[in-house]
Parts: C-alpha cells; structure tokens; sequence
C-alpha cells in the first residue's frame, strides 16, 4: 500500500486511468500518462526475446565451467557434435576475431581457452533442432581439467598468484583531502561486509540471432546497451560493425545490465555456422550463473568528531570483489570511494579504495553500484557516532548535512540542489505508524507472518534514518551523448532514439515531451536497433537527462519548423506564438488556429543531439569534477523484530527525495516504491550464496526476492522540485537514491530495536537478536 503525504492510500496519488467513457488521456509533461504498453504486459501479450520464433529455428546451449578455478587440458566436442540433431559445436577455436571482450577492460574470454576462472564460464556451445537436444549435446562435451586451488577470499588476492596476465589488481583509488594528520575530540570504528546481491530479473535472459545475406547478423535481444553490445560482439565475430545489427526487444526486468556480448557471442557464432536462426532461453540457473552481480564489499571506517558532534575527518579502506573479470568494476570503485563520506561536510578525508579479481562470479553494474556499499557502513557510523555522543540520530545528521556550494571530497563542488537537511526534517517530522495490537487476528503482521513470531512479547520496535546520494550518468570523462529525431506527418509524431525502454518509462516521458512542444496527441516512438544512432546505456537516470533532452531539442527543431510560416505571415517572430491544448496562438490574439490545420499535409522532421558538459577522471590522489550531476534521499524506516528469534518486518518506510521535476507522478512514485523494496531485500533476504567459489541454489526458492507481503507501508513524504538548471526539464535520476538509502535505514532501525551492532548485509537472525 502507498501514502501521500496528506495521508490518503491509493496508486500513488497519480490521475486516474482513462474512464469508460472514452475521455481523452492526460498529456504532456507533468501528469501520469499511461504507458502504452500498459495494457499488453498486464494482460501478458508483450513481445519479449523468450517469445521469438522464426522459420527452420534452431535451439542454443552453452557448457559451462563446474569449477571456480582449473586449467583446461582438453576439450572433447566429437560425443555432442555427432548426436542426431546437433548442426554445430564451437568453442574458442572458432571465435574469428578478438578472443576477449570487455566494456572497460577487453579481459573476459568469448570461450574459456586454457583456463577457466570462475564457475560457471562458457567453454563451448551448441545448436540442434530441440532445446533438450542442446542441452544434452552441451552435457556430453568433455572437458578434461587440472583443478586449481581458488582465490575467493579478496582479501587474500592482493598476495595470491595472478589469476589474470593483468594480475589481481584492477583498481586502487588513494582519495586524499584536506590534512591527513587531523583528529577529533571523539572517534568511532566500524568494520562493514555487504554480500552479494543479483540483480535477479523476473524474465531470464533470451536472445534470437538470424544469419544475415551479407554474412553478418542480426541478434534480437534485450539489450540495455546496444551499441556497446554490438561492438564489442563484432570485435569477436571479425566482422565491422554494420555488419551487426542488435535489436531490442522487450525488457523483462532490468536492475544492472541484462543481456551482453558474453550472450550474443556463441549465439552469433551459431546463427553464422549453421546458417541458420538459433535461439537461447536461460533458465533460472544459467541465469544467475550468466549475468554480473553487486560487488561484495569489505569496508573499514574511522570517523573523527569534535564535541558538538561535527565531523573532522573520516577514514576509510574499502575493498570491492570484482570477481573474475574486470566489467565495470572501475566505476563502481570511483563512486565508492567518491561519496565514502556521504552527503555530509566533511573537511578532511583519507580515503582507499581497491578493486580485485577474484575467483567469484563477475560483478558489474547493478543499481547504485558502490554507493549503496559505502552508504551502509557511513550510516553505521554516524549512527556510532550519535551514541558516543548522546545526541540523536536525526540531529547529528542534521549538523553535518551538506548542502549546495560544500565540496565533495574530491575537490567537485556540489553546483546542483541539494536540500540534504530539508529532506531529513521531511522523514522526521512525519507522523510514525501506530503500534501494533496482540490481537490474534492481527498475527500475521508480526515478523514471520503467521505464528512466526515465538512470542508477541519478545517483538521490539526500532525506528532508523539514513541519507543517500547517487550520481547521475556516466562519470570520469564518459562521453555521454545522445541523439534522436522527431518526424511528423499530419496528426502523428514519431520519436527515433536508441533508448532502451527498461521499465524506467523513456518511451513514455518521449511522448509527453512531443506532446506537450507540439501540441500533438498521437506520438510514437520507434523500436530500439544500431541502425539508429547511439544512445548509450540505460541507468543512473540518463535517458531522463541525455536521451530526454534530445528529444526535446528535436521537437523544439520540428516546432520552429511549424511556426515559422506562420509568424512570417503575420509580422511576427516565432517566440510570440504559443502552442497549447492544441492550438497555436499569438501573444495579441490576432492568430488562432489549431495545430492539426497547421500541419495538414506537412511532413517535418528534425534531428538532434544532447551532451551534457564534460566531466575528468580522478587524479592520482582522487580529486577532480568527476559527476555531472548529484541527487539525495533521506529515509526513515520502521521495523518489528523479534529479538529472540531475530525475525525483522518491515513496517513501513518513509521517504523524502529531491527530484528536480515530476515530469509523470504515476510513473515516478513506481519507480521510488521499486527502489524502496529493492533496498528491503538488499537488506533482509537477497544473498547470493556463493561457497568456495561455486553458486549454491541458483534458484528464487533460496534466493529470496521481497514478496508483496514483505512490502511494507510506504509514505513518499516529500519530493523537492528544485529544478537542476544544467538538467533538460531540471529532473533529477529517481530510483538508484531509494536503493542506495533503504537498506542503511532498515540496519539502522534493527540496531535501533535490538542494541546490536549490525554491520552486514543482507542482515542475518543472528544480528537482529538483542543482546539484552
């Protein structure tokens, strides 16, 4: 259930859905348009990879490594290929070109060669005529190894043999502000662990590649990059890249990266050797066992503060498993090591930051990636820090909140709204839930759901905070540009643009941008493919800023276009006529006509780019304007623990976050109640388990995902519209903020009911059963 913040329920206190008598939808920036595939994934006939089918269809599987770490001796495919029905066989012998691929770093092979690194990597593939028939081809391929021993503790790769030519190191940030040698009247340790979180999407991954006339390929998939995609599958295949063509299709669910080139590479392969369309579908294990996860983090803290409780300086080592291959460890390293402190004033800073390969599966990007691990143990800390001091969570927070005009402690100025105080007084100051009754009906609302409590006596209340920050696109010089083109033809817009539509709502804040420039209901907006011009990646709130804002220039393009004639007639410029509710009008009144006389029998169109200003890596002590943008959230959570047998209910969550502009409330408070109860798992129940190196239960009985009735109550209190004048529209990335904030709240309100300490992640029975 969700509140406003007068308190009334409903879906989020958005416009209500069309009526049955046919009334128009609401259009334009700043209502909740519709999705307009609402209605098809509702009723489940969205198209999605999974679905694909084409004429002569041949089915894929891979042979996956069954240890973390062991060189391979030899590789026999002669049992799988001559079984009845099996058309090809390939392993690392038929990759044509680059033998690795990497989005940073070109370190992760196509197909494992003379040594495998983490369990689960692809060996070789396979494509016959039946799924089962694949799978048993892949099963009967004999890979005969010499078992090595496995690196998996990170700690223990920075002296273990090189796991990699590269060596075990990919990253070491040294962050260094201020005076090292500064001290407090009052210092707090802590030591941290976050485990491994998946970013477990509901629709496992799929893909469809067709052999294409020209000897290149087309690969149907759900993409969140599919120019990055394309390049590098390219690279492998030995082809240009024109030669490959990566269509989107619809998204199953995306909290990091979904399908990549480690999928789209055997399955090219196969559609070029056979000549003919082959298909994969994952199941649930290979899809835990095929996709990056959260780096688990290790995290040491030491705060110094003075009397009054300021803060004087923090230290920090922060170590990140990167697992096998080097992914997009380097970022989420800069953005730990980047907001280590949190959104507080901080003068001095001694910060470390390291990344290592390591024989566990690879980590990547999932949201919030580095922010969410640090916010964990800052927030532990200040929370210390508020104890030894005797002075309130909220208030020791509130003294060294940040604000706009304070530095990172990289040295970047923080140029963009950030309210951090005003958001933290929105969260305290709002009305807490009621306590519970020991009626027996209300049973089910005690930690455990039915009779889990052993005794409503032994059931404590704990109320936490926490405050967040995330960055906006990419950081450290990433290019970050994106173009698209808006073409009109009578009534109807159509929108071009290579933005993958992953649930964050592009496709609709398109239309709404289209809408509310033109003055044009009907909008389109065209399927995602490399024959577009490149977009980049979906995440960190940049197809709202960067895809968005091409749009925007574009209809602003089409809409010059459109009035021109217009003002010419009449004497004037095109800045006096307005477009509105569908008519177009001078500031005299003299001209009024509707936009849909304007545009009979026209065809306009126009093409354009957005790329925010530039950003620099980091120097070699850490400083340097690495973001371009910053959004915060401060959150107050609500917890019933049974402290003996350390059971922990989420009762509700309450939620303040600067958001620059609601361009579509519906569709924004989904995304905060998405990020919130992702956060709830991150810190309850999500822990990929991982022993020695080998994935245990890959599967959502043992990995378990937060059910509608671990979803607590959910109160977005307050959304400050302070528009970021650098941001098309001032709108500010939504969902990372909620993710990267809840589950330090959560940890926060368990200590706060039991007296324990708290200091990992996801959090275990045994740290939620009071000392007392």
């Amino acid at each position: 259930m969700t509140e406003t913040a007068d308190g009334h329920t409903g879906a989020g206190g958005a416009a209500p859905l069309p009526g049955p008598r046919g009334e128009p939808d609401p259009h334009g920036l700043g209502v909740s348009v519709l999705p307009t595939d609402s209605y098809a994934k509702a009723q489940g006939t969205f198209p999605y990879a999974a679905d694909l089918w084409a004429e002569g269809l041949l089915w894929a599987a891979v042979h996956r490594s069954p240890y973390p770490h062991a060189r391979i001796v030899s590789i026999d495919t002669a049992e799988a290929a001559k079984m009845p029905g099996v058309l090809a066989v390939i392993t690392h012998e038929d990759v044509p070109g680059d033998s690795a691929h990497g989005r940073r770093i070109a370190d992760q092979p196509a197909f494992a060669r003379d040594v495998v690194r983490y369990f689960g990597e692809p060996i070789a593939a396979v494509a016959a005529d039946h799924p089962d028939t694949a799978r048993l081809a892949a099963a009967a391929i004999a890979v005969e190894y010499e078992v090595q021993e496995a690196v998996t503790d990170p700690e223990k790769a920075f002296e273990a043999e090189p796991l990699h030519p590269d060596g075990n190191l990919l990253r070491h940030i040294p962050l260094r502000y201020g005076d090292p040698e500064a001290t407090g009247d009052v210092v707090v340790e802590g030591l941290y662990r976050i485990g491994r979180q998946d970013p477990a999407p509901i629709g496992a991954e799929a893909a469809l590649a067709v052999p294409r006339p020209d000897g290149g390929v087309e690969i149907y998939t759900a993409s969140t990059d599919p120019h990055t995609d394309r390049d590098l599958a390219a690279a492998c295949f030995g082809l240009p890249p024109e030669q490959v063509k990566i269509v989107v299709t619809g998204v199953p669910g995306s909290m990091g990266d979904r399908e990549d080139a480690a999928l789209q590479i055997p399955l090219g392969l196969l559609a070029m050797r056979t000549g003919c369309p082959v298909k994969i579908a994952l199941t649930r294990e290979e899809s835990f066992l095929g996709h990056a996860h959260r780096h688990p983090t290790l995290l040491r803290y030491r705060h110094h503060a003075d009397s009054a409780g300021n803060l004087v300086k923090v230290e920090a080592q922060i170590l990140l498993d990167g697992g096998a291959y080097a992914d997009t460890s380097s970022d989420a390293l800069a953005a730990a090591v980047s907001f280590a402190c949190g959104p507080y004033v901080v003068p001095h800073a001694v910060i470390d930051g390291w990344v290592v390969r390591t024989n566990n599966p690879p980590s990547g990007h999932v949201r919030g990636e580095g922010a969410l691990q640090v916010c964990a143990a800052y927030e532990g800390q200040m929370d210390k820090l508020a104890e030894r001091l005797g002075l309130d969570p909220v208030e020791v927070r509130r003294r060294n909140a940040m604000a706009t005009g304070d530095l990172l402690p990289t040295g970047q100025t923080v140029t963009c709204p950030a309210p951090v105080a005003e958001l933290l007084t929105a969260v305290h100051e709002a009305p807490l839930p009621p306590l519970p009754k020991d009626a027996p009906e209300d049973d089910w609302l005690l930690p455990g759901g039915p009779e889990g409590a052993g005794d409503p006596s032994a059931v404590r209340r704990g109320v936490g905070y926490a405050l967040g920050m995330v960055h906006m696109l990419g950081a450290e010089g990433t290019d970050e540009v994106s173009t698209a083109t808006v073409k009109v033809s009578g009534p109807v817009a159509t929108v071009m643009c290579a933005a993958v539509e992953s649930g964050q709502g592009f496709d609709t804040l398109a239309r709404q941008i289209v809408q509310e420039t033109l003055g044009i209901d009907e909008v389109h907006v065209a399927s995602v493919d490399t024959d577009q011009p490149p977009s980049g990646a979906s995440g960190r709130g940049r197809h709202t800023w960067v895809s968005g804002g091409a749009v925007e220039r574009a209809a602003k393009m089409v809409r010059t276009q459109l009035l021109q004639p217009l003002a010419a007639k009449f004497g004037m410029s095109t800045e006096l006529l307005t477009i509105s509710e569908g008519k177009i009008t001078s500031y005299d009144g003299v001209l009024s006509t509707t936009v849909a006389e304007a545009l009979e029998g026209k065809e306009l169109w126009a093409t354009a780019q957005c790329r925010p200003h530039p950003t620099e890596p980091l120097d070699e002590w850490g400083q340097g304007d690495a973001f371009v943008g910053l959004a915060f959230a401060a959150v107050r959570a609500v917890v019933d623990v049974d402290i003996e047998l350390g059971s922990v209910r989420v009762v509700e969550v309450a939620l303040a976050q600067d958001v620059g502009a609601v361009l579509n409330p519906r569709q924004l408070r989904a995304r905060l109640e998405a990020g919130i109860t992702q956060g709830i798992g991150t810190a309850l129940t999500e822990h990929l388990r991982v022993a020695k190196g080998v994935v245990r239960h890959a599967d959502f009985t043992a990995y378990a995902l937060p059910t509608a009735l671990d979803a607590p109550d959910i109160r977005i209190v307050k959304l400050v519209e302070e528009r970021d004048v650098v941001a098309p529209f001032g709108a500010k990335a939504a969902s990372s903020a909620p993710v990267v904030t809840t589950p330090s709240a959560v940890a926060a309100a368990v200590r706060a009911a039991t007296g324990r300490p708290v200091n990992r992640m996801p959090i275990r029975p045994q740290a939620a059963v009071s000392s007392s």
